[in-house]
């Protein structure tokens, strides 16, 4: 179902227009729903709709418009023209609307190896900065990095307080492979440490002051360790094909005295309040996001009591201490993702990827010739649910501060988080009590040490799959079947964070993920695999036949061959057959030349159509129309993608496509059809939803194996 237009007749405001697919294709294509309307125009829905039937007139691609009760207008499509179209690759034309967009994910804290959790984010953002690429729009990839917060401090106090390490120690033990699993154990005995003895939060305090001064020795083994876990994470990430290209870091952010220019931003403007009384004297504060003053009124207070926010509601921003919360500096950070700061960092390139590709970090003094990075239209953040108060709050502060315009193109891109099944945490080799084993998901704990390192899982993935492809394809080399079982893990789990609706708790499970059936990546993968495999049997190449063999040989009708006159009906173009011994201009055959061609152009098109309408005449043939119509859907089901912040819309359509195709597949045979033209129709079906379902998992970020 979509919203697509709101309309007003009249001075009568009107609901939106709804389009709906109906249960069955014999009902129509799809449905406009009528009786929403009949209220306010005050007429019977079945009147309304039958008045737009006969007002409406042709429209090129409709062949039929039927009213039908309670209040439908039912649409057929024109067969002919759609599946010329579609096999053209013919795309409506869209415009884009202006500037760049900025999408912010994955933000893993740089103090330990990246976890099942950090994945969901990650592919999630990833897929979505596909999805909007797909849209052609603009978009910066950014990965921000709290290197100065708690959690970088925990693991500099294990280093330096438990381990009683020196700079030089740690700095070897940063270029050991895999150094940010060691720090995951650190940082869970660091917090054994502080239950130990709660004295010990004293030294997690000095180390969080020591790290926010450059010129300290701690401010230098934090980022020692922070940059080490950093490169990690981005070798992680780059096994999934997933890449920024920007760090901005929080240590910039309070070098480059971000905050303080913000804070003197909220201060002029009243968003921020220093409070002098009650538990949070001494700190500056602004309005918790979603409450409301209820003395709020239009007359001018003065500044007295009544602008007052009171203790429940008040949002510290600056502790009595001096040092600037979280939400402070992302204030700080988001007015400069907008260009509302007047500052900006320093930029040196810090990672490349295989395919050439920067990715540039934040520093004091950067480079001078870099990309331009920040002054965006429209920001995506993806962070968990958890975070939804912090990222309510900085909106709230854009709008205190004015900039109602940008906190209205600020999305939270929202979601919850993953867990493992039982069955699955055994298989990582965790002991579960009997309580664990009875239930249906187990949560991940970072500072407990229990969870799933991403690398880990992917290994596992990889060598679940390697099994499975060892077995079924055993001639191939070693480094094939590796490569195959890796595309096989990776379209497995990016597949699987993706399927679930972004609210959805996941509860992993690797047989679940990495089943050939059902709603998985391998199956969907194996329908393009099967796809290509008939065209392999036929000696033709998938991607060249739809243009170098087309549905009939009516589309390869050549100019030359016409003799007479001819008059293309429905676009008012004459083909001009010019006997060789007449004299023209060169400008007039020019336009003789394009016009015939043009002309032709029709001609192969409309008899291309004549011919896929043949193949859907009969009622059989609606099941094959079925696959076509989804094969049609790509564009708007990733512009709903879009339009709700959803990729779960995408795994869907992905799923069912495939579904359809592998029902084709067993009742329709293909090779060994008789009729040559139904042949190279059903070849064209097939050459259509394959690359259909290639075009949608690569939105997803998933690649195809030659073989399963």
């Amino acid at each position: 179902m979509l919203e697509c237009l709101q309309l007003r007749y009249a001075g009568v405001a009107l609901p939106g227009v709804v389009v709906e697919q109906p249960p069955k294709v014999e009902l129509g294509d799809f449905a406009i729903p009528i009786f929403p309307f009949a209220k306010p125009l005050r007429s019977a829905p079945l009147k309304i709709a039958e008045a737009i039937r006969t007002e409406i007139g042709p429209i090129e691609g409709i062949a039929e418009m039927q009213v039908a009760p309670p209040g439908y207008l039912n649409v057929r499509i024109d067969r002919g023209w759609m599946a010329t179209a579609l096999t053209a690759d013919q795309k409506p034309p869209a415009e884009s609307p202006p500037g760049k967009i900025l999408v912010e994910h994955s933000s893993i804290n740089p103090n330990k190896a990246a976890h099942i959790g950090h994945l969901r984010n990650a592919i999630l953002g990833d897929t979505f900065v596909r999805l909007l690429r797909f849209a052609n729009r603009e978009v910066d990839i950014q990965n921000y990095i709290d290197n100065t917060g708690v959690q970088v401090a925990d693991v500099v106090v294990g280093f330096t307080h438990i381990e009683k390490k020196s700079r030089a120690e740690i700095e070897a033990l940063t270029r050991q492979p895999r150094f940010d699993y060691y720090c995951w154990d650190l940082y869970a005995r660091v917090s054994q440490w502080y239950e130990a003895d709660k004295q010990n939060l004293q030294v997690r305090l000095q180390t969080l002051h020591a790290i926010e001064d450059a010129s300290t020795e701690t401010a230098a083994v934090a980022e020692l360790i922070s940059v080490a876990v950093l490169r990690r994470h981005l070798e992680t990430m780059d096994r999934l094909d997933i890449e920024y290209d920007f760090l901005p870091r929080e240590s910039e952010i309070l070098h480059l005295h971000f905050w303080d220019a913000a804070f003197i931003k909220l201060k002029e403007s009243g968003v921020l309040t220093f409070e002098g009384v009650g538990k949070n004297k001494g700190c500056w504060v602004m309005r918790r996001a979603g409450t409301a003053n209820p003395n709020s009124t239009t007359e001018d207070t003065g500044g007295t009591q009544e602008d007052k926010i009171t203790e429940e509601d008040q949002k510290v921003i600056v502790r009595s201490n001096g040092t600037v919360g979280y939400v402070g500096k992302d204030i700080a950070y988001h007015m400069w993702k907008f260009g509302l700061l007047g500052r900006d960092f320093g930029y040196r390139k810090f990672y490349r990827y295989p395919n050439n590709h920067d990715c540039w970090i934040s520093t004091a003094d950067g480079e001078k010739d870099h990309p331009h990075f920040g002054d965006v239209a429209e920001i995506y953040n993806v962070i968990d649910a958890r975070q939804s108060e912090a990222q309510n709050t900085v909106v709230e502060a854009l709008r205190g501060l004015g900039h109602s315009e940008a906190a209205d193109h600020y999305t939270h891109f929202s979601y919850e988080m993953v867990a493992l099944t039982p069955h699955c945490a055994a298989e990582l080799g965790y002991s579960l009590s009997d309580e664990d084993k009875a239930r249906s998901y187990i949560e991940v704990s970072g500072r407990k040490g229990f969870g799933v390192k991403a690398d880990d899982l992917l290994d596992q993935l990889i060598a679940s799959a390697k099994k499975e492809v060892d077995s079924r394809h055993p001639q191939l080399s070693d480094p094939e079947r590796q490569q195959i079982a890796t595309q096989i893990a990776i379209g497995a789990l990016r597949y699987f964070m993706l399927k679930y609706t972004k609210q959805s708790v996941i509860a992993f499970d690797f047989k679940e993920a990495l089943s050939f059936e059902g709603e998985t990546g391998p199956y969907a993968q194996y329908a393009v695999v099967r796809a290509t495999s008939i065209f392999k049997k036929a000696s033709l190449d998938p991607d060249r036949f739809l243009t170098e063999h087309p549905a009939t040989h009516a589309a390869m009708i050549d100019p030359k061959d016409i003799k007479t006159d001819t008059y293309v009906a429905g676009v008012g173009v004459r083909i001009t057959h010019v006997p060789t011994d007449t004299t023209v201009s060169s400008d007039d055959a020019g336009s003789l030349a394009k016009n015939r061609e043009r002309a032709m152009e029709v001609l192969r098109s409309k008899l291309v159509a004549s011919t896929f309408v043949e193949c859907f005449q009969n009622e059989a043939a609606n099941e094959i129309w079925e696959l076509w119509l989804a094969s049609s859907k790509t564009s708007s089901v990733i512009d709903q993608c879009i339009a709700t912040t959803e990729p779960a819309f995408l795994a869907k359509h992905v799923f069912q496509l495939g579904q359809l195709f592998n029902t084709f597949y067993h009742r329709h045979p293909i090779l060994s059809e008789p009729d040559e033209n139904r042949k190279r129709f059903l070849l064209a079906t097939v050459a259509v939803v394959r690359r259909e379902l290639i075009r949608c998992l690569a939105v997803m970020g998933i690649t195809v194996p030659p073989v399963m």
